[in-house]
């Protein structure tokens, strides 16, 4: 069989670079290490490896606190405006004076109208001075990244007065609950308002439910890195073993634990979405 060979006339040529085909258009990614050892004698450019879209958005860093411009404020001067009660999804009836959050253990925790998948999460809380008890009867309470049952079902990062307050490690401050450890111990007394910064990579599921890729989480307390990238095995049960279940985009949950010492306080939380 003969292979047909096309050939484009001047006038055709000239019509392309009329239309500004003249230039080739800019690549949509870097070339791999396997495109590049796939093409052992070709001599690159810089411009070979260099692309202009597509431009990343533009966000303004918050200053002195504030969340940055893209961020969703989930407890801010708003008050609890995003949040309803966990037990029964009513108007969260937390105390809050100046943005400023305090524990309810009457009513029980609280979580977030709206769920999420993958995010950046921002949040603050506050042990208080003079806080009595010990081990996990001392500020005790969590942040669950994604709420995805009645109860404590899910996936918590542990709140917890973890200065010079010893319990077991998989349950201190910065821990995913009863599955790993801080990297280190980052607390600050108690009085002084404390910080977490989260990545959350949400578990995903194939149509029979079985598990599809683990949830990740990266976190740093104060400023500190606590958990890099950690692999995580399920939810965290308080008695037995992780597993997962699958759900979908599920709602932030701020525990109100039933240890007897005053309760914790949160301020300033904002969430980033990321793409998924």
């Amino acid at each position: 069989m003969r292979t047909r060979r096309t050939t484009l006339s001047l006038h055709g040529l000239c019509a392309l670079v009329l239309a500004g085909c003249s230039s080739a258009p800019a690549p949509q990614s870097t070339p791999t290490p396997a495109t590049a050892a796939a093409q052992p004698n070709r001599q690159w450019k810089p411009e070979d490896t260099e692309y202009y879209t597509p431009v990343p958005p533009i966000v303004t860093p918050g200053e002195n606190g504030s969340p940055p411009s893209d961020a969703i404020v989930l407890l801010g001067k708003g008050g609890l405006d995003e949040w309803v009660l966990s037990k029964d999804g009513s108007p969260a009836t937390w105390p809050v004076t100046d943005g400023v959050a305090t524990v309810d253990k009457k009513v029980g925790g609280i979580k977030t109208k709206r769920s999420f998948t993958n995010y950046q999460l921002h949040i603050e809380w506050r042990i208080p001075e003079g806080i009595t008890g010990s081990g996990q009867a001392r500020g005790n309470s969590g942040v669950f990244l994604a709420s995805t049952g009645p109860g404590d079902m899910g996936y918590e990062l542990q709140v917890l007065d973890s200065y010079n307050n010893k319990t077991y490690v998989n349950g201190q401050a910065a821990s995913i609950y009863k599955q790993t450890p801080p990297l280190v111990n980052a607390m600050r007394p108690p009085g002084q308002w404390q910080v977490y910064d989260v990545i959350w990579t949400a578990p995903t599921f194939n149509a029979d439910g079985s598990l599809k890729t683990p949830a990740y989480v990266t976190a740093l307390h104060n400023n500190v890195l606590v958990q890099n990238h950690f692999q995580l095995r399920g939810h965290t049960p308080y008695i037995g073993l992780p597993k997962y279940t699958a759900h979908g985009p599920a709602p932030i949950m701020l525990q109100a634990h039933g240890d007897p010492s005053p309760p914790i306080s949160f301020r300033n939380i904002w969430i980033r979405p990321l793409n998924q």
